[in-house]
């Protein structure tokens, strides 16, 4: 087979599941699309190169490309969102069926609601050092300020937001199917 044809076979196996992968991990539809596609995008940059053989070492080899992209994503996903405001751009748009349909395939519906019940239990405190540092993106000095603690305070009240919200939500992430 072709490298071109493998490739192609690659996306049409699994790009529906790097795509569910990466919306489950962003809850935002457009942000998964780019991110799949930057993905497939890397891919093909190192297929000449890739020595793998079976599907599920492809498999492997293609979801690490997406773990990598998605933590790109969320360590530049700020400064990024900043330039292309000031310059006016827009990423591309999805259309609305497709939309609906990929929150469907990734129960970003389910995992909403999940993630508001979980939210709701945590304490009054993380839940303000959880928006504070996660939403507002202030540093952990900010958030300190804001809420009259230690900064070592302030981390712990986000790491353990964090690992409360990781915790309950697990079985919803791992209950994805094999987009793992």
């Amino acid at each position: 087979m072709a490298p071109f044809d493998a490739f192609i076979e690659l996306y049409e196996r699994e790009g529906e599941a790097v795509l569910r992968f990466l919306a489950r991990r962003t809850l935002d539809v457009d942000v998964a699309v780019d991110l799949t596609a930057e993905t497939f995008a890397q891919a093909w940059r190192g297929w000449s190169r890739l020595r793998v053989g079976t599907p599920e070492e492809l498999r492997g080899w293609l979801f690490v490309i997406a773990r990598r992209q998605l933590a790109r994503y969320l360590r530049r996903g700020r400064v990024e969102r900043r330039a292309l405001e000031r310059f006016g751009l827009q990423s591309p748009l999805v259309h609305e069926d497709d939309r609906g349909e990929i929150e469907q395939a990734a129960g970003l519906g389910e995992l909403r609601r999940a993630l508001g019940g979980e939210l709701a239990k945590l304490s009054a405190e993380q839940r303000e050092a959880l928006q504070l540092r996660v939403v507002d993106e202030l540093s952990y000095a900010e958030v300190a300020l804001r809420l009259g603690v230690s900064e070592p305070a302030a981390r712990a009240r986000v790491s353990r937001g964090l690992r409360a919200l990781a915790f309950a939500l697990e079985p919803l992430m791992l209950n994805e199917g094999s987009a793992r």
